[in-house]
């Protein structure tokens, strides 16, 4: 796919501000600081589209872009150990899981996930609410020329023991770096394909 237009089109917290519901959507989500704004302006070629922060919890609202005119890219707030109080966490987990579970539009959700750690009980606990709301879901490994190809590979195994324990199959993983580009053309394959699914039904 070649991405020719990314445009920032609103920010909200309410599911019935989001976009009206007329062309694909994914939704790219993970902990606090796993780099999502850097895979998102990695993946749309443009530098400035999400806002990077090195503030974990900045992101703190819906944001909808639109891509070449026919899909929109949603950036989430993230979860686990942003510095905000529980009341705030809760109405941003309530706001979250609302806009999962009613966008009649969402095709996916990119669980990004940080390849150079041990699996996280939020990614592991996220992925498995995920599965059993029949949200459908892939995982983007981020940061991988952070750690070696065998370190990468480690990680990778333990999660898949992991969701092994209680998944009939692994989801589809990606691998990615924002520095080196690395996972873009994957990525955005497996949107195109999926939304030329979508033109034929």
């Amino acid at each position: 796919m070649n991405i020719k237009d990314a445009r920032f089109v609103v920010s909200n917290t309410e599911i019935s501000k989001c976009p009206k519901s007329d062309w694909p959507e994914y939704a790219f989500i993970g902990r606090s600081n796993v780099g999502k704004s850097s895979l998102i302006n990695m993946l749309t070629n443009k530098k400035k589209l999400a806002m990077i922060s090195g503030t974990p919890g900045k992101t703190r609202l819906i944001n909808h872009f639109i891509i070449n005119g026919n899909w929109y890219l949603v950036d989430l707030p993230g979860y686990g150990y942003a510095k905000i109080s529980k009341n705030e966490r809760k109405k941003w987990e309530l706001m979250i899981r609302s806009y999962l579970l009613k966008r009649k539009n969402l095709l996916g959700v990119f669980v990004l996930i940080d390849a150079r750690l041990e699996p996280q009980n939020s990614d592991l606990e996220f992925m498995q609410w995920l599965g059993e709301s029949q949200v459908p879901f892939v995982m983007v490994f981020t940061k991988v020329d952070k750690i070696s190809g065998a370190e990468q590979k480690v990680y990778q195994d333990k999660y898949a023991e992991k969701m092994l324990e209680t998944w009939a199959e692994v989801p589809l993983m990606f691998e990615s770096s924002a520095e080196t580009g690395l996972g873009r053309d994957d990525i955005l394959s497996f949107i195109e394909e999926i939304n030329k699914g979508q033109a034929k039904g």
